[in-house]
């Protein structure tokens, strides 16, 4: 049986579960996204907003906001991973060039670097 240092790809079949798993988690986000902007919207008809009331929504309103720009950048990378999936070049690390653990992928779908991809980036940012 291969190992995933043996694999260039994950097969078909390990794609099309991993399609399943992103498909739900954009579709989870796009949920979320949504209750957030609906938060984000203000009720402009009642003009009887006191000062304090004005200042702590506009507080919650701008926390509201940067969670949506966060869901709508995680919806992004997963529609991405879905791309991949379909070029076949999913799971596979852009520095290292090999398979991903599927348990990383399970837990960050859209990843694409291994742990000893993201450890290699780490120390080149360091150097430079």
């Amino acid at each position: 049986m291969a190992t995933n240092q043996d694999k260039v790809r994950y097969s078909d079949e390990e794609l099309q579960e991993f399609k399943e798993l992103i498909e739900a988690k954009i579709e989870q986000a796009k949920e979320s996204y949504e209750r957030l902007t609906d938060t984000i919207k203000v009720d402009e008809s009642n003009p009887t907003f006191k000062m304090m009331e004005e200042g702590a929504s506009t507080l919650q309103k701008e926390e509201s906001s940067r969670h949506a720009q966060r869901q709508l950048d995680f919806i992004r990378k997963l529609q991405a991973a879905l791309v991949r999936i379909e070029n076949k070049t999913y799971g596979v690390c852009r520095i290292t060039g090999q398979l991903i653990p599927k348990e990383r992928l399970r837990a960050v779908p859209h990843a694409t670097l291994s742990i000893e991809g993201k450890e290699i980036e780490a120390r080149n940012k360091k150097k430079g």
